[in-house]
């Protein structure tokens, strides 16, 4: 184990950084949406009000358990309101709330960059994985030459 072991790049270099994980806005959003099954979720309950077995059925491959821990920390967050029905059984369903319906907006907009990019992306995939340790031509990105891109600046 080396001196450096643990301790930060920037500090090693002696430089302040100026992006931190502990302020940065980008990066408490990536702290909600960066599960596949919360955005997966969210993408159900867009539709409207959805019992629990419904959500199940929609999402392939979501465990109880992984569903039930998503649906407390949407409700945590304020995305999602759980509603709760004194009939017998007990019935309980979830809606997206109003905050939540404003965060929709920007996971359409992964989606829509998703159904744009990603066959770049795996292309791009493709290339690193067959050319490790090449070095690139500045500015080659891949496919880039033939695409245009919005960097919505």
């Amino acid at each position: 184990m080396g001196a450096w072991e643990g301790i930060p790049v920037a500090k090693r270099a002696g430089i302040v950084p100026d992006v931190s994980v502990n302020v940065c806005a980008y990066s408490r959003v990536l702290e909600i949406i960066s599960s596949k099954w919360v955005v997966l979720v969210m993408h159900v309950l867009e539709d409207g009000t959805k019992r629990y077995g419904e959500i199940a059925r929609r999402i392939e491959g979501v465990s109880q358990k992984m569903l039930t821990q998503t649906l407390r920390q949407l409700e945590r967050d304020g995305l999602v309101r759980r509603n709760v029905y004194p009939t017998v059984p007990v019935t309980v369903d979830y809606t997206l709330t109003p905050l939540g319906q404003s965060l929709m907006r920007h996971i359409r907009g992964f989606k829509e960059w998703t159904n744009t990019y990603w066959p770049l992306v795996e292309q791009a995939r493709r290339e690193y994985d067959s050319g490790k340790g090449k070095a690139r031509v500045p500015g080659g990105g891949v496919g880039m030459d033939r695409v245009e891109v919005e960097d919505g600046r």
